[in-house]
């Protein structure tokens, strides 16, 4: 199974960014996507997961900024980051849940300047 990442980039604080994520490989039976991300100097944390059958769920601080989409017939999960703040500023990454297994992606930067 294989995760790939793409749409991090630079982006002025109040801006937005959209994250794409595709998987390949043996994967039927996805179930779980979600996107979760890294700061320098802390522990990584959930941002957003979504579920086969479309139910979101969202960390705290991104509520309301952030949403998280998933095309299962592309096996691609999304996550549009509005209003981003410096605090967002991360290595984003890509999980899928195929029985029982979790997969991650290599991560994207996202960097908000203030």
């Amino acid at each position: 199974v294989q995760l790939v990442e793409s749409g991090g980039g630079l982006v002025q604080a109040g801006g937005s960014l959209r994250l794409s994520c595709a998987a390949s490989g043996s994967i039927t039976g996805i179930n779980v996507m979600g996107w979760y991300r890294q700061a320098p100097g802390k522990q990584r944390e959930l941002v957003a997961r979504i579920t086969s059958g479309l139910s979101a769920s969202y960390a705290d601080s991104v509520k309301g900024r952030f949403t998280i989409s998933r095309d299962n017939a592309k096996h691609t999960v999304y996550l549009q980051a509005n209003s981003l703040q410096p605090e967002d500023t991360a290595v984003y990454y890509c999980t899928a849940v195929i029985y029982q297994e979790t997969y991650w992606g290599q991560g994207t930067q996202v960097t908000v300047s203030s």
